[in-house]
């Protein structure tokens, strides 16, 4: 069990804890900590089925990305949790880690790594009630200040959930790229794609001293440099990767397929580390968050089939934990079925389905 699992763990009795015990400032004086405040939030709202939470702890025009859609405000958020809870009314979230950074004045950014599980008793997005339970991967890194979450990154392995569900995802997605493409989501992700044109560069970069400094340096030469090699001396020998769509890769060579296949069906790949924090773990380690982009053109057909010429943007998310310098485990996840639901929109567009 990590601390943060006890910590989640042990939450019902921190809702009883002393008064005496000193306030975040901006922060209702019932939050000990930022980490108390996402579990306590977290579990209200979705266990709790507090709903109406959301108005109190989102704010007015929260914008919560995702590469299936861009919601602004509380509000929104609110019928979207509904929605979901509609279809899936036992869902539950599991906090896996919780790696975080900021402070009151300047705001919180937490990246919450989460073990979701849930039963599909009604209809919903990916069709008819399955009737099957489902347990994903999510990460939601949000910022939070004053007591508000003020901004949120949001990625699940949809893919998975497809394939749990019964469901073929490759028709979910046909069926999603039927449905019209909103201007908050072009925008957004138009806006992303022309900051990794401008902004990411294809020269080996050298690692510094600080964990931080290293996985910047890894994931860059390792994705834009192309030094596939690099995961030889960036991963012990017995790393497990947690990926998407819900798979597990075990050693050096599996993780390298990973990122061969990513490569290869993606030409023109640029990838940006947008946002990294890092906090010590007990394995006298550190644990590492990582918001990142991708963008590539889908040329190859080694990950999602016949090229579609589609220009891709990829949102992900992922934790590292690092001992002696190597990463030991990683959890990465990103919604595959939405990109999916892009390629199968370009192909429509040329009539090549």
């Amino acid at each position: 069990m990590t601390h943060l699992q006890h910590h989640h763990d042990s939450a019902p009795a921190a809702e009883k804890a002393s008064a005496a015990v000193p306030a975040m400032r901006g922060f209702d004086p019932e939050f000990t900590d930022i980490t108390d405040y996402i579990l306590r939030v977290t579990r209200r709202i979705w266990e709790g089925k507090q709903v109406g939470l959301c108005l109190d702890y989102y704010s007015p025009d929260c914008p919560v990305y995702t590469l299936a859609g861009v919601t602004i405000g509380a509000a929104e958020v609110t019928q979207n949790t509904l929605t979901t809870l509609a279809s899936f009314p036992d869902r539950t979230l599991e906090a896996v880690n919780l790696i975080w950074a900021g402070d009151e004045q300047t705001g919180f950014h937490t990246s919450h790594l989460i073990r979701s599980h849930m039963t599909n008793t009604s209809d919903s997005e990916y069709g008819v009630a399955a009737h099957k339970e489902a347990t994903i991967l999510v990460i939601a890194h949000c910022v939070i200040k004053n007591n508000r979450i003020i901004e949120e990154w949001l990625v699940r392995d949809n893919y998975s959930l497809a394939q749990q569900l019964g469901k073929d995802p490759q028709q979910v997605a046909q069926h999603w790229a039927l449905k019209p493409v909103s201007e908050r989501l072009t925008a957004w992700r138009d806006e992303q794609r022309q900051r990794l044109q401008q902004q990411v560069d294809f020269q080996r970069q050298v690692a510094g001293d600080d964990p931080e400094s290293f996985i910047r340096s890894s994931l860059h030469n390792i994705w834009n440099a192309r030094m596939v090699g690099d995961v030889y001396q960036s991963y012990a020998p017995d790393a497990v990767l947690h990926g998407t769509p819900g798979c597990e890769l075990h050693g050096h060579a599996a993780i390298i397929g990973f990122y061969m296949q990513m490569l290869g069906t993606l030409s023109e790949l640029r990838f940006s580390a947008d946002y990294v924090c890092q906090q010590p773990n007990r394995d006298r380690g550190v644990d590492l968050a990582v918001r990142w982009s991708i963008s590539g053109v889908h040329t190859g057909s080694a990950r999602y089939g016949k090229p579609s010429g589609q220009t891709l943007y990829i949102l992900g998310e992922s934790h590292y934990r690092l001992i002696d310098g190597k990463i030991v485990e990683e959890w990465t996840v990103f919604d595959e079925l939405s990109v999916l639901t892009d390629i199968y929109r370009a192909r429509a567009a040329q009539n090549t389905l």
